[in-house]
């Protein structure tokens, strides 16, 4: 018995060991992209059309969809996210769809442990909430399935999904301004440098907002920080929002000075634009 059971274990092991691995094919893939503050990763495999009609073929209409190949597509979210009205908090979710001629119905699904779609033991009453998009129509052949964000901003982005001539787009929204007050805020009351004042009004800039704030915290920064041309830069950016055209220009020419012994070239070229443009707007006012 002894014998035997060595023979088996022998067997087995000879079997096991001999096991080729080959390339899936329907690759796996990744991607990830930052919004503000936030981080959205997709881990997903990319089947391939391979002159197969795909949606109403080999994703019939009116069933369930992994949303790509082999395991279940996962999205994790390292912060609270709204799509559509619906709030999508952190964590890691299955992805599914329902696709239809006409709309889709896209699951943000809370179990995460089936293969595939799960089939039989898929339970809708484990969605976090399903939304309804509608597919495009692309001017181009996509041959395997994609999945990549666009319209990139600090607050959102959209997640595009696009497979043979199809596109559907499920939007991402973030509230990185109040993360980002709270960074500030944080920032500013432990040890703030020059750097940290710039970082500040430059966020403020780039928003749109609060720009009597951003020059306070700009003129900060060049007090802790000495001149640099980056600082006076954004200084004149502000000045010319809050309708200060003289002091924009004077900033401006400040910026080009540095940067133009810093050989940086094209601070030279923005600041000579917005010379030209606010002494423009400056005289007709």
């Amino acid at each position: 018995m002894k014998i035997f059971n060595l023979f088996f274990f022998l067997l087995l092991f000879q079997y096991s060991s001999s096991q080729i691995t080959h390339p899936k094919a329907s690759p796996f893939s990744k991607v990830e992209q930052e919004i503000g503050l936030s981080k959205i990763s997709i881990a997903y495999s990319r089947p391939a059309t391979r002159e197969r009609k795909v949606f109403g073929g080999i994703v019939p209409y009116g069933r369930i969809w992994r949303v790509g190949a082999n395991e279940s597509t996962k999205v994790s979210v390292d912060a609270d996210m709204e799509i559509l009205g619906n709030l999508l908090p952190k964590g890691i979710y299955a992805l599914y769809a329902f696709p239809e001629k006409e709309e889709w119905q896209v699951a943000f699904h809370t179990n995460i442990s089936h293969w595939g779609d799960g089939r039989k033991r898929y339970n809708p009453a484990e969605d976090l909430f399903r939304i309804t998009v509608k597919p495009e129509s692309i001017p181009y052949h996509q041959e395997n399935f994609l999945m990549a964000f666009d319209s990139i901003t600090h607050n959102t982005a959209n997640l595009n999904l696009i497979w043979a001539s199809t596109k559907v787009t499920i939007p991402f929204k973030v509230d990185t301004d109040t993360q980002m007050e709270l960074e500030i805020a944080k920032q500013l009351k432990e040890n703030p440098t020059a750097q940290t004042y710039y970082e500040a009004a430059r966020y403020l800039q780039e928003q749109g907002k609060d720009f009597e704030r951003a020059l306070a915290y700009l003129d900060k920064a060049l007090e802790l920080g000495g001149d640099t041309y980056y600082f006076h830069r954004v200084k004149s950016l502000v000045e010319a929002e809050l309708g200060n055209f003289k002091g924009a220009i004077a900033s401006a020419k400040k910026s080009l000075k540095i940067a133009s012994e810093l050989s940086k070239d094209e601070f030279v070229r923005m600041n000579e634009k917005n010379i030209k443009k606010w002494q423009s707007l400056s005289q007709n006012n």
